[in-house]
């Protein structure tokens, strides 16, 4: 197909058209249309849930390969806990409904996360204190460079916050690396994994690292992301958007002794990092929920058209009828405006195919 709006496929609601379009239902499909546009020397993006990529107004100008391959198998026969082996393109919160429903433990703190299960072990998505990479066993992939398939290892994959290997090798959407399936390795327990989240403790009346129901940790999850805007809903424009926009922003041990002493810091992993709140530096920065909108002046960014949602500071939204400037114009009002009081400078987590913050 060509001329494919691909607005329709991000979960933004933004960006132009593919000049050719290619939907793979399955590995074979996915590998064969790859190697054709590689063959055809052609720029190439792969796309699938669409909630982790800003695709530019002009589109993509080279072949679109649409990961729709769906479903996945259940051994419990494995010694130390149960393998779960998905398609790229099945829906991930259905995936994680399932395990929760059949008391597979791992997967439950990372509820209502939009996107495909492919893309999970990209950015290493995580919430909550939890992340793939914790339950990842092997990726399957389809390897562009050599023309051929292969299985990573979590080892191997050498996963980072919201990065891996899958990541690394990626170049302006183009993967030298193809996911085909992910394997995840769960427990068959009702109990979830230890909290590590403090909000999450909370509101499941828990002390962080204990653990809970598997269903309980579900529904707290899907209620504190829906406060958030983050689980979508159609009618809902604080959903439009590619979720946390920005990532925390890990820095030098003396960086983060030079802010307030109520700046939210966590562990990084070692000892000369730390890991900031990037929603708590956008707000005391300056920039509260629903930024980019009309002001009692009648002044916005972009028309209106694009803000930070009004639920959470992290996610810059569609509010209708925005386009990829808007909203990367609102990001870069942020991106500045944090840098020029904190001097810290935040990076965006999607994608951005074809445009720059």
């Amino acid at each position: 197909m060509t001329g494919t709006g691909l607005a329709e496929l991000t979960t933004a609601r933004v960006g132009g058209a593919a000049r050719t379009f290619v939907a793979a239902r399955s590995e074979q499909e996915i590998v064969d249309a790859v190697r054709a546009a590689d063959a055809a020397g052609e720029p190439l993006l792969i796309i699938s849930g669409g909630s982790n990529l800003l695709i530019s107004d002009d589109g993509f100008d080279g072949t679109v390969v649409h990961i729709a391959s769906t479903g996945f198998t259940v051994d419990d026969s494995v010694h130390g806990g149960v393998v779960v082996s998905v398609q790229a393109g099945q829906d991930w919160d259905d995936l994680v409904e399932y395990t929760v429903l059949h008391t597979l433990s791992g997967l439950e703190a990372l509820s209502g996360i939009p996107g495909s299960t492919g893309a999970t072990p990209v950015q290493n998505v995580g919430a909550y204190g939890s992340d793939v990479s914790q339950t990842i066993a092997t990726v399957r992939v389809y390897d562009r460079e050599t023309d051929r398939l292969r299985t990573f290892t979590n080892a191997e994959l050498a996963f980072g916050y919201r990065d891996s290997l899958l990541k690394r090798s990626t170049v302006n959407g183009s993967p030298r690396y193809v996911v085909l399936s992910v394997d995840f390795l769960l427990a068959s327990d009702a109990m979830s994994t230890p909290i590590r989240y403090t909000e999450l403790a909370r509101a499941l009346g828990v002390d962080v690292g204990e653990r809970a129901s598997v269903h309980d940790v579900r529904r707290e999850v899907l209620r504190l992301r829906g406060g958030k805007g983050m689980v979508l809903d159609a009618p809902d424009p604080d959903t439009w958007s590619t979720g946390s926009f920005f990532t925390n922003p890990i820095v030098s041990a003396a960086t983060a002794a030079g802010l307030p002493e109520d700046a939210p810091r966590f562990s990084s992993g070692t000892e000369q990092e730390v890991k900031l709140s990037a929603a708590w530096l956008i707000e005391h920065a300056g920039f509260g929920k629903g930024f980019g909108l009309t002001d009692d002046d009648g002044h916005a960014v972009a028309g209106g058209r694009a803000a930070l949602s009004t639920k959470h500071t992290l996610a810059l939204t569609n509010r209708g009828g925005a386009s990829t400037s808007d909203l990367l114009a609102v990001a870069r009002l942020v991106r500045d405006g944090v840098e020029r009081v904190f001097g810290i400078r935040l990076e965006p987590e999607p994608l951005l195919i074809n445009c720059a913050l």
